[in-house]
């Protein structure tokens, strides 16, 4: 199975739709979401078409598809228009025969990890910033920002396919390959 994982849209509805324009080209079966989803939250500038409403249904119409966890700008409010779930702090996922600890990063994040086992991987949005790495002898992955990236990263998305996870623009160049 092909998942595509995406963090921090923050009501971006140009981001949005690049990012379902990435996802429809992948290919992918299920989309994993990362949080802040529709409001871009006060210590972020508006990002390009800012636009909440209009995210709402693009999101809506993928809503078998789309797994989701919450983030920090994410409210009980958001999950009143949006037809999946969106309020579990994190997730457990069995992805192609590995076990994913996603969360958006605001509570558990590289620096705080939750209780992992040996093998198992933690993914977070949050920071922005993309990242494929081993620390501490745990697999630490981020697929960057869709809509704000920070540091001079690119606007990123991430595909897991066959046990390798590669950071993609969002016109699907890879900017990051990890074996896991």
């Amino acid at each position: 199975m092909k998942y595509m994982f995406a963090s921090d849209l923050h009501g971006s509805a140009y981001y949005c739709e690049k990012m379902f324009e990435a996802y429809e080209r992948e290919k992918a079966e299920k989309l994993i979401l990362l949080g802040d989803l529709l409001y871009h939250g006060p210590r972020n500038d508006l990002p390009r078409d800012y636009a909440p409403k209009k995210v709402i249904p693009m999101l809506n119409a993928h809503k078998k598809e789309i797994l989701a966890v919450r983030g920090n700008c994410d409210a009980e409010v958001d999950q009143m228009v949006l037809d999946f779930p969106i309020m579990a702090d994190y997730s457990v996922l069995n992805l192609d025969g590995y076990i994913f600890y996603a969360s958006h990063g605001h509570v558990y994040h590289e620096d705080h990890l939750p209780p992992l086992q040996d093998g198992e991987i933690f993914i977070q949005g949050h920071t922005h910033i993309l990242k494929a790495e081993e620390k501490d002898g745990h697999v630490i992955l981020n697929p960057g920002s869709v809509s704000i990236p920070k540091e001079n990263n690119p606007h990123t998305y991430a595909i897991l396919e066959h046990g390798i996870f590669t950071i993609r623009t969002l016109e699907g160049d890879k900017v990051k390959e990890y074996k896991l």
